[in-house]
Formats: C-alpha cells, structure tokens, sequence
C-alpha cells in the first residue's frame, strides 16, 4: 500500500517532513495534516461513495426520469463520476488541462479545507461537505483498510493500534476534528440517514438543482440507493486504476452506530471525549 509515484522535487522535502507509520504505508505531516506521499505534492499545489453518487445523479437531468438505460450508475463507479482532485487529477500535473470536461465540473476532495487554495475558497464554486460520526468513521476506516491489506497477503491490522493512532490524529488527511469549513453545506450522514428526503432537497437547492416534484426525489433516492448501488454488478467487480482500490470494498454496511459492533465502552469513551474537546462551541454532535 505504499505509493512512490510523485515528483522528484518533493522527495528531499520529504526527508524533512515528521512521519509515522500508518497502516502499511508512510504518513507526512505537511501543516499540520497527515498525507500519503502520492496525495502530498496535490495538497501542497492545491464523502461519502453515497454522496459521490446522488451529487451526480442531481445534476445530471435524466437522473430524475424513469428512464433507466442512460444511468450512469449502471455503468461506472461512484469514483469515476467526480474525478479526486488529490489522487487523479493534480497528482503528477499541478496545472491539468479542465477544458475537456463540460460545465458545471464536479469533483471530490479529501484535502483539509484550510489547505485548499485561496482561488477555490473566494470563487464562486460550490462546496458540499459531508461528516459522521467519528467512531463510525473510525470503522468504516478500518474496515476499509483491512479489506485491502488482506488482499495484499498482509494480515489485519489490530484494532487497538489503530485506534490509537485514529485518536492521536495520525490517519490519511487526519486529524478528523481540524476540518473546519466555511461558506459551505455542510451535511452530517446520520442526518441524511434518518431524513433522506429533507436532506436531498437541501442539497439539490444548494446546489441550483431543486426539485420540481415528489417523484424527482423519490427516483433519485431509489437510484443512489446503498443497497442498490451495493448490489450492481459495476461495483462488484473491478478496481479503482488510480487506488488499486476493489470497487466492492467501498460498500459495507453505511448504517449509523455500527461502532456499537466494533468497539469497547473504554474506546468509545476516548473518542467522545476527544470529539467534545475538539468540537465544543462549534455546534456538531454526534450523540448516536
């Protein structure tokens, strides 16, 4: 799991750079965020699979209509429908031609919004950012990386150790409680779990794209569904050429208090502990 592929002016700079490992691969600090060496140089020139698919699917026209046989969804991966600014486009070009792609352009980011650039936090651009509960993030996190270690021949790593380093904030673009957007929509996913209809037509609003009628909403929650999306035979097979990534490990269970199912009341403490220290004043809860 580790990357090499980045460009050779960063490679002394990353000799400089407090590293820890992470999982099976190297992590560097780069003000005060954890990255990947292939994500590094992107951070330093510059949601959810669920969301990765409705967003799309809101925009696109046909999303709505009860036409099936030009959905996207049936033909490409969540992934591939919001290029990664990060993984696929600024990854080897700090400067990648857009002209090609028709407006408006979406894209996906796990970048830290304080090191996106300035042109992107005063343009006209908008921003939807999604969060969860940290100890189901935690998880789904590790669940996630295990799923592709073992595949690898490697064996899983132990729960406590990644933890430890989850709660310490040393993770892939953590720490997770120093994501602090401004002038953007924010979602939190259990939100969207318990009102999906609410929160769609919040999200297809702020994004210029409201509904006009019931069944528009209805068709693009069956359409971006997690069951349906799960049970595709696109995201059954497959990996991400950029990641590596099998396309059937970005789908497990998406349900809300999954944590109960993985971790101890000791570690369930920490967390909540660390998350009311982090986020006090700010608003969020995360009391599931």
């Amino acid at each position: 799991m580790e990357y090499s592929s980045f460009p050779s002016a960063f490679s002394t700079l990353f000799g400089e750079l407090l590293k820890e490992t992470w999982c099976c691969s190297d992590l560097y600090n780069w003000e005060g965020f954890w990255y990947a060496s292939s994500h590094l140089p992107a951070a330093m020139a510059a949601s959810t699979t669920w969301l990765k698919a409705i967003i799309p699917t809101i925009m696109n026209p046909m999303g709505r209509m009860n036409d099936d046989n030009n959905d996207p969804l049936l033909k490409r991966h969540p992934n591939e429908l919001m290029p990664s600014l990060e993984v696929q486009l600024f990854k080897e070009n700090p400067n990648p031609d857009l002209s090609y792609m028709p407006s408006p352009r979406i894209f996906r980011t796990h970048v830290p919004y304080p090191m996106l650039p300035e042109s992107v936090k005063n343009s006209a651009c908008k921003i939807v950012y999604i969060t969860r509960d940290p100890k189901d993030m935690f998880v789904s996190l590790w669940h996630c990386l295990n799923s592709l270690v073992t595949t690898q021949g490697n064996d899983p790593w132990p729960m406590d150790e990644a933890f430890d380093s989850f709660c310490r904030g040393v993770h892939v673009f953590g720490p997770f409680h120093d994501y602090r957007p401004e002038k953007i929509l924010f979602l939190r996913y259990e939100d969207m779990k318990k009102d999906p209809k609410g929160q769609l037509r919040r999200l297809a609003c702020f994004l210029g794209r409201p509904f006009e009628k019931e069944e528009e909403v209805d068709k693009v929650l069956w359409r971006c569904s997690l069951e349906r999306l799960k049970n595709l035979e696109v995201n059954q097979h497959g990996a991400d050429p950029w990641l590596g990534f099998e396309y059937k490990f970005y789908f497990r269970r998406g349900s809300v208090g999954d944590w109960k199912n993985n971790m101890s009341n000791e570690m369930k403490e920490k967390l909540d502990h660390i998350t009311a220290m982090e986020f006090e004043g700010s608003g969020l809860g995360f009391g599931h």
